[in-house]
């Protein structure tokens, strides 16, 4: 297994609305290709961020879901319905230590 930690850094008070419309639109379609383990708000550090953690059975899985979740029309008509919150995107690959709970 495999974890992706994706963190999205909002525009300034727009937290709220990019997690709303995700909750609300967005979860539901990327839900059909990744499992979410959870997704958090900062409280320090970088402000204005959110933090998913989605998992996938390897490397391989993650690419395979990816490319159907980029193929999905109800995904391509809801990116700019978040976008319009972003600042910031970026991705990181965990690998579980051997004796993590989280395999």
């Amino acid at each position: 297994m495999i974890y992706e930690m994706r963190t999205y850094r909002m525009k300034v008070h727009k937290g709220p609305d990019f997690l709303k419309v995700y909750e609300e639109r967005g979860l539901a379609i990327i839900s059909k290709y990744a499992k979410l383990i959870g997704c958090w708000e900062t409280e320090t550090g970088t402000l204005n961020a959110v933090v998913f953690i989605w998992a996938y059975e390897d490397f391989e899985h993650r690419i395979r879901q990816r490319t159907k979740l980029w193929r999905d029309p109800e995904w391509l008509e809801f990116v700019p319905s978040i976008r319009q919150h972003m600042e910031h995107q970026e991705s990181v690959f965990l690998m579980p230590a051997t004796f993590s709970p989280l395999k």
